[in-house]
């Protein structure tokens, strides 16, 4: 005798469910939960790549940044400027002195790093500038390190408030960097209705406004800022800090040569290291350095690869690397790199002692 026993209680009923029984609605059911596994994997896997991306962009942001030994090794290769390495450097070292005099509880000096850079055209005033807003901002004393660059056309305006609106629109581009003001002397000049000595008011008073929030700087040929600053004496105490540049001798313009050759890949030949030594004595024996230093080294660099170029197209050269690279002393126009006015100079100055160009010996003129 078989006797069918029922179990179900009345929680068992769901088989019935006409829910359950519909396969299509079971489909859905399934489905649905299927796109919410998705949709939760989807979401954590977006997250961890914006996490990775934060990520990227950090290290990106670090690696872009450079570390202030990285930034100390740029600044130490520059030709020259040893004076100029050791105030930025004695600053630091000021900097980190005062934070650990606060740490035992000891009075702290504020540091004002506003400055008055002195020298002529090409001695490395907005090069230097630049890598110090670098190094300030991976030192902590500045926020952002960057470079605003203005002369006194994007300062002076044409009437009355309009000088005053775009000096302070300057400033606020420069806060958390450096505000480089390039022939400030020019601020000065025009006299009494000049819009200039607005310009000047409105950048002491953003020192004012703004106190290590930016470091101002302005630039200028030496005499001209000397005098600048004697016509404004309350400049004077309001920039402690005033770095000359001094014009580079035949060394380190030989040097600096060398360094930007090395950088687009070319070297100079025996022959052609002679003769630029001989193109810079003359510059230099010109009396023209005010006008050029770097720049004039920049343009020797620039005309003497056009020149190489063209030799190796004209005579049909194998283009090998060897050849690529060399820069010859035929590449080197002795005469291209001085205007007739000055080769004029150097032929009176010269009375035709023509065995002076001829010494190889390296000669300081400074």
């Amino acid at each position: 005798m078989n006797i069918r026993v029922n179990f179900r209680n009345k929680h068992s009923n769901r088989s019935k469910s006409p829910v359950f029984k519909n396969p299509k609605i079971t489909e859905r059911c399934g489905s649905n939960f299927k796109n919410k596994g998705l949709t939760l994997l989807n979401q954590m896997e977006k997250e961890k790549n914006i996490s990775i991306n934060n990520k990227n962009k950090f290290e990106q942001k670090r690696e872009n940044g450079q570390s202030l030994a990285e930034i100390m090794a740029e600044f130490d290769r520059l030709v020259g400027l040893e004076k100029v390495k050791k105030i930025i450097k004695e600053m630091h070292a000021f900097k980190e002195v005062q934070k650990h005099r606060l740490n035992q509880k000891l009075v702290a000096q504020p540091i004002v790093m506003h400055m008055i850079f002195k020298g002529n055209p090409g001695t490395g005033k907005t090069t230097v500038a630049r890598i110090i807003g670098k190094y300030f901002r991976e030192a902590g004393m500045l926020d952002k390190g960057h470079l605003v660059e203005v002369e006194r056309a994007d300062l002076v305006g044409e009437y009355i408030g309009h000088t005053a609106q775009r000096t302070r629109e300057q400033i606020k581009k420069a806060l958390g960097g450096i505000l480089f003001v390039d022939e400030a002397y020019s601020l000065a000049r025009g006299g009494e209705r000049d819009f200039g000595k607005e310009a000047i008011d409105c950048l002491v008073k953003g020192m004012e406004d703004h106190k290590e929030e930016f470091i101002l700087i302005l630039a200028g040929y030496r005499d001209e800022m000397k005098n600048f600053i004697s016509t404004n004496p309350g400049l004077h105490s309001r920039f402690p800090i005033h770095i000359e540049f001094p014009d580079y001798n035949l060394k380190e313009l030989v040097a600096i040569a060398k360094v930007m050759l090395e950088q687009k890949q070319y070297i100079l030949t025996i022959d052609a290291e002679l003769k630029l030594e001989k193109i810079l004595r003359r510059y230099i024996f010109s009396g023209q350095s005010r006008n050029g230093n770097a720049r004039f080294v920049r343009n020797i660099i620039e005309n003497a690869i056009r020149h190489q170029a063209y030799r190796l197209v004209k005579n049909e050269e194998e283009m090998n690397r060897n050849n690529l690279v060399k820069i010859k002393a035929q590449d080197l126009d002795l005469e291209e790199n001085f205007s007739s006015k000055e080769n004029q100079i150097i032929s009176n100055k010269q009375k035709g002692t023509d065995e002076f160009f001829e010494e190889k010996e390296s000669v300081k003129y400074f």
